[in-house]
């Protein structure tokens, strides 16, 4: 079950990183697979080498699996609108992904045109107004 890739792999090229799965929050490596070091060219000590797999985690994160989420269509397709009560994690442009908070949604405010441009989030530190390009929902059941 933590094998299950949690993104669709963009190539099917041998070579490309593996798609991420639950396993890498678990241990940051996938259950049946080590993750490939040259030692001969790589000679870093031990916490400089996890620092650099967990660096290499989070962008991968960022990129793969935050990237999804965030995703929207074009403006022009109806879409469904972000509702009170949606789990979000809220994004910070200088902070890492790590440290991003997650909040639920206390209240949507439209724009004249109808759309949903800023939702007020509840957090466990207080309450947040922010854009909703800035909210990520989660795909809870």
């Amino acid at each position: 079950m933590n094998s299950r890739p949690l993104c669709r792999t963009l190539s099917s090229d041998p070579s490309e990183p593996l798609a991420l799965t639950p396993a890498h929050f678990l241990n940051l490596t996938p259950l049946k697979y080590l993750p490939a070091v040259d030692m001969d060219e790589n000679r870093l000590s031990i916490s400089a080498r996890h620092k650099l797999l967990v660096q290499s985690f989070w962008k991968r994160w960022r990129m793969e699996y935050l990237h999804t989420l965030q995703s929207r269509q074009k403006w022009n397709t109806a879409t469904e609108p972000l509702a009170v009560g949606t789990v979000v994690v809220l994004t910070k442009e200088n902070t890492p992904p790590l440290h991003w908070p997650l909040g639920i949604v206390e209240e949507v405010f439209p724009g004249s045109d109808g759309v949903i441009r800023v939702a007020r989030v509840k957090t466990t530190v207080g309450s947040y107004l922010r854009p909703v390009v800035r909210l990520c929902p989660l795909p809870l059941p």
